[in-house]
């Protein structure tokens, strides 16, 4: 979910949407997954829509509505729909100083923190997490902070998103070179095999991460997600409205252990959403800290 309505969709002769149509498929979204589309961008969700109008033989908005609310097929259509709405554009290795902060800062004083209390286990939870490359790249981060000793850890790195279809790619683990084009080359010859024109990511990464459809806006299935000492969450929230940003981060705070950290996109900010974290300010990334 790492861009909302990026692009338009060009089409010979484009459908219309009225106001009220706008009105009901708006709330509808945000109802199902908390997604608040504001009336500037009526357009988008015009666009973006209709070609599942066209797939599906229906006239107009109206009908797609009553679609989603009434068709034998609306479940599968839903899962549509939100694939459609959000772009999952996003790469390896995203957002290097903030990457580097959580590689040089953050894990080693985790790491440290769970020595010292005699356990070797890391929970991180990457929400919102794409086809997958984020909570790759934490793999791989973790890998390289740990080195041989990583054998002896339990770690476990939970990855979520609303789409089926972006999940099932992100399980297979497959990727073109675009994807990789802010990683470093020595990174990509330790942790991809090269087959073809494709990377696909080394079966001992892909032990440390699990992948699940969840849906933010979902309370019940929020609670079920183990907690965890460091939780990712970037470029997610600022496609919400205030009422659901408070939601999701008090999720994400009950899920952290004491001492624990949230991570979020570097163009998004907690100010007057939660003052429940503390933000530790780096070198290009500010992270947010669960006090003990």
């Amino acid at each position: 979910m790492s861009s909302l309505f990026s692009k338009t969709i060009s089409l010979g002769k484009e459908l219309k949407i009225t106001d009220s149509e706008f009105a009901s498929l708006r709330d509808y979204i945000y109802e199902q997954c908390g997604i608040y589309i504001a009336d500037n961008r009526k357009y988008l969700l015009e666009n973006r829509l209709a070609n599942r109008l066209k797939k599906l033989n229906l006239k107009d908005f109206g009908e797609y509505y009553y679609y989603l609310q009434y068709d034998s097929r609306r479940v599968q259509e839903q899962s549509r729909l939100f694939e459609v709405i959000t772009t999952n554009e996003t790469s390896f290795y995203r957002n290097p100083p903030q990457l580097k902060v959580f590689q040089e800062n953050i894990l080693p004083a985790i790491i440290e923190e769970q020595r010292q209390k005699g356990e070797k286990s890391l929970r991180i939870w990457s929400a919102g997490c794409s086809t997958g490359e984020e909570p790759y790249t934490l793999a791989m981060i973790a890998s390289e902070v740990l080195r041989a000793e990583i054998r002896s850890w339990d770690i476990r790195i939970t990855a979520n998103d609303l789409s089926p279809r972006v999940l099932e790619s992100a399980q297979k683990g497959v990727y073109s070179e675009y994807s990789l084009r802010t990683t470093p080359k020595e990174i990509v010859e330790r942790y991809f095999q090269q087959e073809g024109a494709n990377f696909t990511v080394r079966s001992e990464l892909k032990k440390l991460v699990t992948f699940g459809q969840l849906n933010l806006k979902d309370r019940q299935q929020l609670k079920t997600v183990e907690r965890s000492e460091i939780v990712f969450c970037r470029n997610v929230i600022i496609y919400f409205d205030d009422e659901m940003k408070k939601q999701v981060i008090n999720a994400y705070y009950d899920n952290l252990r004491p001492g624990g950290y949230l991570i979020i996109g570097h163009s998004e900010s907690l100010h007057n959403i939660s003052r429940a974290f503390k933000p530790i300010h780096y070198p290009g990334a500010i992270i947010y800290k669960k006090e003990v």
